[in-house]
């Protein structure tokens, strides 16, 4: 017999105990207008409408006109027409995860695309749209994460807790660069959000970047660019929530979401079919609403809770690190790794730019001789970056500058120690032996 106050009985008690149904008025564009059940729904809310051939369209509410509701759709409209039925969905969306759920490979509504058969059903609804754990309850970023990739590791430690941002134009690697991540990460959990991704790929991505190996111990979330727009927003919501059930558990969760952009281009779609004005680009006041209430939801968890790690992708447009998503971002998260364009053309892999990225916690978590020795190849790399011109054309002369002559002595092995192949895994401790090798420090120092 089901306990009275079981999480199905709440759901069965909240259902409504009638059908309420409307008609479609209007179809402009994406946008569906619905007459007859303004009442029974609110933002956020749902219903289906059947369309020609009884085919069924799932909308979502993003608003009101007059006495008509604003809907669009998480797929096509085809067969939508004027006087199809509208019928309203009880449930609000949620999942019931559990820990089956990893190596798998889901969709925006929480569905399974990897052809393994139906998910593993856990015993409590999480809402895909959730608020962050209050910031007085939260614990402190505490404790060093192995990303399993050197230049990060060393130059950029990650703490958990920590919400990094990934900032990149299109062809850099940062694709590359999440597989190592989440194949090679100390953190129990990875969830991985493949937002607008090209259709292309995605088994590229599983298979042969990720592997059986990093899948094994990951939940990938996937919405191709193809999709609605609701459908990618979503496939960010539901990544948040997948990660929080794990949280939620205990776990240190590593969460990976590409691309933050995608998400923002996404909500900009809707905004301006829901009649929002266009501000800075084109992007509604929405988009920046929304941001930090995605973004919020990664961090460290309240006591007794495990942690959510957030590293997420910004495709910047053009190359442009100010334009305003990656402006907005950047405000938002606890630091940024900077992947330049230049760098990849000359061949180094990952490419990142050290002098130009930041991790914000990084000097609280490192020790005084960890902060010491990465100041020093910063200041190194910072001299020679100064003069790099004047030294490819042969203009400066050694013995004018003690430290970019030292600069230039340590540049080459500088750049090895910062390159690193995709199949090389390089932990915390090894990263700053080899730096200090580099440098000729002992290492670790010694304890006075």
């Amino acid at each position: 017999m089901q306990k009275k106050n079981s999480p199905i009985s709440a759901e069965i008690s909240a259902m409504s105990p009638c059908r309420v149904f409307g008609r479609v008025t209007a179809v402009q564009g994406l946008l569906v207008e619905v007459a007859g059940i303004e009442r029974h729904l609110s933002v956020g809310g749902r219903c289906n409408i059947t369309a020609r051939g009884n085919r069924r369209v799932l909308c979502e509410v993003v608003g009101f006109r007059d006495d008509r509701v604003l809907m669009l759709p998480l797929s096509t409209l085809e067969g939508v027409g004027i006087g199809c039925k509208a019928e309203v969905a009880d449930a609000q969306p949620s999942i019931m995860p559990t820990h089956g759920w990893l190596g798998r490979v889901i969709n925006a509504l929480g569905e399974p695309i990897d052809g393994l058969g139906p998910l593993p059903v856990g015993n409590v609804p999480h809402a895909v749209r959730s608020a962050p754990p209050p910031a007085h309850k939260r614990q402190r970023v505490n404790g060093k994460l192995d990303l399993g990739v050197r230049s990060l590791n060393t130059f950029l430690t990650c703490c958990n807790g920590q919400r990094m941002g990934i900032f990149s134009g299109s062809g850099v690697g940062k694709s590359i660069l999440m597989s190592m991540i989440a194949r090679y990460t100390s953190a129990d959990v990875s969830i991985i959000g493949l937002v607008g991704e090209r259709g292309r790929e995605v088994q590229e991505f599983i298979h042969d970047d990720l592997g059986k190996e990093g899948l094994a111990r990951s939940v990938v979330v996937v919405a191709t660019s193809d999709e609605a727009p609701l459908m990618r927003r979503q496939a960010a919501y539901m990544t948040m929530a997948v990660a929080e059930y794990f949280r939620d558990e205990g776990n240190a969760v590593l969460c990976l979401m590409d691309s933050v952009t995608r998400f923002a281009m996404a909500q900009r779609e809707i905004g301006l079919a829901a009649g929002e004005p266009p501000t800075t680009k084109g992007y509604p006041p929405t988009t920046f609403a929304e941001l930090p209430k995605l973004l919020e939801r990664a961090g460290p968890g309240v006591a007794g809770k495990g942690s959510i790690t957030g590293l997420f992708t910004v495709l910047v447009d053009g190359d442009d690190h100010n334009e305003p998503i990656a402006d907005a971002t950047r405000g938002i998260l606890d630091g940024h790794i900077v992947l330049d364009r230049a760098i990849a053309e000359r061949g180094r892999y990952p490419a990142v730019n050290v002098l130009r990225s930041i991790s914000r916690t990084m000097p609280d978590c490192n020790t005084d001789s960890e902060n010491e020795i990465v100041m020093k190849a910063r200041r190194y790399l910072a001299a020679y970056e100064n003069m790099a011109e004047m030294i490819r054309l042969g203009a400066y002369r050694r013995g004018s500058n003690k430290e970019v002559d030292e600069a230039i002595n340590y540049y080459g092995p500088l750049e090895n120690f910062l390159s690193q192949d995709q199949r090389e895994r390089e932990d915390l401790d090894s990263g700053y032996a080899k730096l200090a090798q580099i440098f000729g420090v002992k290492w670790p120092p010694t304890v006075e």
